[in-house]
């Protein structure tokens, strides 16, 4: 009888267990983000996070897919099929513009995540031998265009110094580099460093030197989620940050993830992160004189005739983010 009782006993907690692992799953709230392109390393926080548990911490389950440029996003955004993206600073323009997504934190600063990248052999050795050249860019008003025309008139050649090709991601430009229809293209510098291993293409530039003090990348919400259900926004941006303060401690973990999502080899991804890991920042803070860059670009892109107010791009609800 008594081993007859410890046998029901142990069943009971096994199925609390299990009822209560079940319950926990439950609970978890799933959201749906974006990436304004795939081949980027700087938006594997919403990967790491996921995969590390991070954003289950915070009772969530991210969902994660990835857009052909900073346009198609905002349209994912606009269509309500993604509640959250992770996207460029200049694509905060399209808030100013009446999109029903804003920015609701900054995370990466100067652009070391991006480079150009001519093929191997190209014969162009450094940025002074650009003019007259095509280099292609996700899409129109995009991080990738504006840092272009930036290269072109940082160099005396004025905004149109350097032709540019709107291809809308990296695989379509890698196409068109391997067949010589363009110079070079303004894409991640991971995908340089894979290209150099493949001895098929090696970094020309990183545009860190073009835009040293900037905001690179934003995470957005829709203005619905915002004005509805703050806390919904807060836990993801909790989670978000969490897992950026995971990443700098945990080089290991964030190279696999690395590996896995942008198909990294070891080496590559290891040197991406010593690369790229010193812009991401810690509390969602937008930078004043960051800002003041920022809405000059989106004059020069033509994307606005005149410089906005903070209020139109972003919101300062949630920062500082304290995960």
């Amino acid at each position: 009888m008594i081993h007859r009782n410890r046998l029901f006993f142990s069943m009971a907690v096994l199925a609390a267990v299990a009822f209560g692992g079940a319950g926990r799953a439950q609970a978890l709230t799933t959201v749906h983000a974006g990436k304004a392109v795939a081949v980027a390393w700087a938006f594997i926080p919403l990967d790491v996070g996921q995969r590390e548990g991070i954003f289950a911490k915070y009772g969530l389950n991210v969902d994660i897919t990835s857009f052909g440029g900073d346009a198609k996003l905002q349209e994912g955004l606009a269509s309500g099929s993604m509640d959250f993206g992770v996207g460029s600073g200049p694509a905060m323009a399209f808030a100013a513009k009446g999109a029903p997504a804003m920015a609701v934190a900054a995370y990466a600063g100067a652009p070391r995540n991006i480079s150009i990248v001519v093929g191997e052999n190209s014969p162009i050795k450094k940025p002074s031998e650009l003019k007259g050249k095509t280099i292609a860019v996700t899409t129109a008003g995009s991080l990738t265009y504006w840092l272009t025309q930036r290269v072109s008139v940082k160099e005396g050649w004025g905004p149109n110094g350097i032709k540019i090709a709107t291809l809308g991601g990296f695989q379509p430009e890698l196409a068109a580099l391997r067949t010589h229809q363009i110079d070079g293209m303004m894409t991640a510098t991971e995908a340089g460093y894979m290209l150099e291993a493949r001895h098929a293409g090696r970094i020309l530039v990183g545009m860190q030197h073009y835009a040293p003090i900037f905001i690179t990348h934003v995470v957005f919400a829709r203005r619905e989620l915002i004005e509805k259900d703050p806390a919904l926004v807060r836990k993801f941006l909790d989670g978000f940050f969490a897992t950026i303060k995971f990443m700098k401690t945990h080089k290991a973990a964030t190279d696999k993830v690395a590996e896995a999502v942008l198909h990294e080899s070891p080496s590559v991804a290891s040197k991406v992160y010593d690369y790229e890991i010193s812009m991401l920042q810690s509390n969602g803070d937008f930078n004043a004189k960051a800002l003041a860059v920022l809405k000059q670009s989106f004059v020069d892109l033509g994307m606005l005739k005149t410089k906005p107010n903070n209020d139109q791009l972003f919101t300062t609800k949630f920062y500082p983010v304290k995960p």
